[in-house]
């Protein structure tokens, strides 16, 4: 299975990279034989 996680950035805390590894870390716990494409959107 693949998985695109494709976020925008959270104003002034997070960063479109953080927010897409934070992401792909708790999608791992149930997913961990996919493979993860992040496109940071900002």
């Amino acid at each position: 299975m693949k998985i695109v996680i494709a976020p925008d950035s959270f104003k002034e805390s997070l960063s479109a990279m953080a927010v897409a590894e934070s992401i792909e870390k708790g999608f791992r716990e149930i997913y961990a034989d996919a493979d993860y494409v992040k496109v940071p959107m900002a």
